[in-house]
């Protein structure tokens, strides 16, 4: 009896101190040295709530908008995932041959340039924000015309893509990307 009284002390302590001071400790901490990520990252449009910096979301199909990069998931981050197709599945071809086509046609493209990858296939997790600055501009021309810009404010929208610009992660990992929830809040802001 007097070992069972022992392990169950020792069960209770070890309980309260993984299970609840440490993820406190580290909550407090990672909320006062990082509060908005540890806030997840949230933008705020007129107080309300537009999205997050670290999760893609579903654009507007109404033209008006800059196109995240396909999503496995359907931009739901609590099954977060990839598709797990293989290069060599017919379906993944398929999938692939269908965006492409969709993209060159929502953006008026030729059929002989080429769409970058991302727009092709969904990132590992389904959920990455970012797109390449190539594929940002792919979709000047089509946001330009839906929005009836002037030649001053194309060249705004491309000046926005330029400032926009992320090097890539500490500077080495990756390539040069936008986010796409931020070039969307600030398209709005071209008058």
């Amino acid at each position: 009896m007097k070992t069972l009284l022992q392990s169950f002390r020792i069960l209770l302590f070890f309980t309260l101190l993984t299970g609840v001071i440490y993820p406190l400790l580290i909550t407090g901490i990672a909320l006062y040295l990082f509060p908005g990520e540890a806030g997840g990252s949230l933008v705020y449009k007129n107080r309300i709530p537009a999205g997050s910096l670290l999760i893609g979301q579903m654009s507007d199909t109404s033209g008006r908008w800059f196109l995240s990069r396909p999503s496995a998931t359907g931009y739901n981050p609590m099954p977060s995932g990839g598709s797990n197709l293989g290069t060599g599945s017919r379906m993944l071809a398929e999938l692939c041959s269908k965006r492409r086509m969709a993209f060159r046609e929502q953006n008026h493209l030729d059929s002989t340039l080429s769409v970058p990858a991302e727009m092709l296939f969904a990132s590992g997790s389904g959920l990455d924000p970012h797109i390449s600055p190539e594929a940002a501009r792919l979709q000047v021309e089509r946001i330009a015309q839906t929005r009836h810009f002037s030649d001053r404010q194309k060249a705004q929208l491309n000046e926005l893509i330029d400032r926009l610009t992320e090097p890539p992660q500490w500077l080495f990992l990756g390539n040069e990307r936008i986010n796409v929830l931020m070039l969307n809040l600030k398209l709005d802001e071209i008058r």
